[in-house]
């Protein structure tokens, strides 16, 4: 299913998506040495619950999970880099935490997701693929407008991972978004250019750029959702929920909190 919103629905998706942004901007300010998943994901659902949304996670049951997903916030540190499910741990100096987040709020969804280091302790390599992946997600909205091709908007992102030096896989990737999280256009991490789906105003997609620095092959945790790179190297995911304009790409899921 694609969905095209109308005025009113593109309303009431920016304010979902400013609320994931201010989310995820209070959680990382919380996120510090010692701070347990487990309390990321309670601060997690009273902001969604304070705020009258719904969490699009805590009864997501897709056939590649094991049952519900049962919690309200990703929580990916250093080889996780997808659907991380919170867990008993406390963050460490120098973890690489990924945290990806998607609510409804009067009917519309917005997904979105960040990558930082906890405390002082930065490897320059864990900023340089943050980094790598927030280039591609940028790369990938500027070349989202209306009557360019999916296959556009995957070939600028794969560039920006290619370029550096980064193995991208294509089993996960964007997509479309709208009254539900996961809906068509799938958008790959690579592609051809002038291929796919034609943009039009009022799509909604959530495009999200992944690496692991040096593999494209997962695995899964005994959580039956967790994934990880196959050697046990760092990772990095960013994502924005963008809304097609009639001239460009509007970011939804930008902070509406400084700092």
């Amino acid at each position: 299913m694609i969905e095209i919103l109308n005025t009113d629905e593109l309303a009431r998706a920016r304010a979902t998506g400013a609320l994931v942004g201010d989310i995820l901007h209070a959680l990382k300010q919380r996120a510090e040495v010692g701070v347990n998943l487990l309390d990321l994901d309670r601060w997690t659902r009273e902001m969604i619950e304070d705020a009258g949304a719904e969490s699009c996670y805590v009864d997501y049951a897709p056939s590649f999970g094991r049952g519900p997903f049962g919690h309200y916030v990703c929580t990916a540190v250093n080889d996780a880099v997808l659907h991380g499910m919170p867990h008993d741990y406390r963050l460490a100096d120098g973890d690489l935490l990924t945290l990806d987040l998607a609510v409804t709020l009067r009917g519309v969804s917005a997904d979105a997701a960040i990558s930082f280091v906890v405390g002082e302790a930065a490897a320059p390599d864990d900023l340089a693929m943050i980094a790598a992946t927030e280039r591609a997600l940028a790369a990938g909205i500027a070349a989202a407008r209306p009557g360019a091709r999916i296959g556009d908007l995957s070939h600028a992102i794969g560039s920006v991972l290619d370029d550096a030096g980064y193995p991208i896989n294509l089993e996960f990737g964007g997509h479309g978004i709208g009254s539900t999280m996961h809906q068509d256009p799938h958008v790959a991490n690579d592609g051809r250019p002038g291929r796919g789906y034609k943009l039009r105003p009022g799509l909604l997609l959530a495009l999200e750029p992944w690496v692991m620095a040096d593999t494209d092959e997962l695995r899964t945790d005994d959580d039956g959702w967790t994934l990880r790179s196959a050697t046990g190297c760092r990772t990095a995911h960013s994502e924005h929920t963008i809304a097609i304009t009639e001239d460009g790409a509007e970011i939804l899921t930008l902070p509406t909190r400084a700092g």
